[in-house]
């Protein structure tokens, strides 16, 4: 029960939260490479098309039986998962819980403090659930970096908990 985290305050929908089935949802982000990356705006139609366009373009070159270089792209994938750092964005948990038209910030609240951020700043930060491969369990359930970087080598960690005011 120590890893489970709520979003709780001025919502309509109050949402708790388990970081241990994160690792198995397409929204993970890799930490190692996610901060080095220029800033994209994602149009989610296009993003599809693109994949559905790709899958298309297989099918017709090696056919609809699965190649022997598949297995090998699910090897790299598992191997990856076991050994990265991992995480995900906070904003589709914090607009699934609908925050109130007058909420304007959102309270981290940690083991030992609570540190209130705009609520503009959480919709762009990034949930850290795993390191190398492990969850958090020593200063987590989980860490919190901010969408920009500034706080990348100096995460906020031993979240409990999150109270949008």
């Amino acid at each position: 029960m120590e890893n489970i985290i709520q979003i709780k305050g001025k919502v309509r929908f109050p949402i708790t939260l388990d970081p241990g089935v994160w690792i198995f949802d397409d929204r993970r982000v890799d930490l190692s490479t996610f901060f080095d990356q220029p800033e994209k705006s994602e149009n989610h139609l296009e993003r599809y098309t693109k994949e559905i366009s790709k899958h298309w373009d297989r099918e017709i070159t090696e056919g609809a039986i699965v190649p022997p270089t598949l297995k090998t792209e699910k090897k790299f994938l598992k191997e990856q998962l076991l050994s990265g750092s991992f995480g995900i964005p906070l904003k589709p948990f914090l607009l699934n819980a609908e925050p109130h038209q007058d909420a304007t910030s959102l309270i981290i609240e940690t083991a030992s403090d609570k540190i209130v951020v705009p609520l503009e700043k959480a919709f762009m930060s990034i949930v850290a659930f795993s390191e190398n491969g492990k969850p958090l369990k020593q200063d987590g359930p989980v860490h919190i970096y901010f969408g920009d970087g500034s706080n990348r080598h100096n995460p906020i960690k031993c979240v409990k908990g999150f109270h949008i005011l």
